[in-house]
């Protein structure tokens, strides 16, 4: 029983798990100029649910992160850059910490290889943009004569008015 704990625990620290406790907990840092961009992966990968998913990363200089990946829908990660036992490091809002791994002009990044690009797909724009509105203060002044119910139905697709 003792053997199968300690291989366990040896899987589960080689497999990239840190001790973070809460995404609170991990302090955003301005990543290296050549890790900020955005990010995309180019063809077919073993690391996507299909051949004709696309995965792409937004890094900002501030260390906000967007994990973006599409294929029959868009699921979208926020998170941010901060430096782990001296790596750059990822952190989404699951906790999940998954290295920054710059290799001349690729990133690698949860068993994927990215190339950057001048702008992410529509669908990660939009998705950003949400991410983006769901940040602002809820407490900001609303303009009058406007419903707070009436402000998603734009930011989804297919949606109708």
């Amino acid at each position: 029983m003792k053997k199968w704990m300690i291989t366990t625990f040896a899987a589960i620290t080689l497999a990239g798990c840190a001790d973070i406790p809460n995404y609170q907990s991990a302090i955003k840092t301005p990543p290296p100029e050549n890790l900020v961009g955005n990010w995309q992966t180019m063809g077919p990968q073993k690391g996507l649910v299909s051949k004709e998913a696309i995965a792409s990363l937004i890094i900002t200089p501030e260390g906000d992160t967007l994990d973006c990946r599409q294929w029959q829908r868009v699921i979208a990660k926020p998170g941010k850059v901060t430096q782990f036992s001296g790596d750059w490091v990822n952190v989404n809002n699951e906790v999940r910490v998954m290295p920054l791994e710059l290799e001349g002009t690729e990133l690698h990044y949860d068993k994927l290889t990215l190339q950057k690009v001048q702008q992410p797909t529509v669908e990660c724009q939009q998705a950003l943009a949400h991410e983006d509105a769901a940040a602002t203060p809820e407490d900001k002044p609303k303009a009058s004569g406007t419903s707070s119910k009436n402000h998603h139905k734009a930011s989804f697709k297919n949606a109708k008015s």
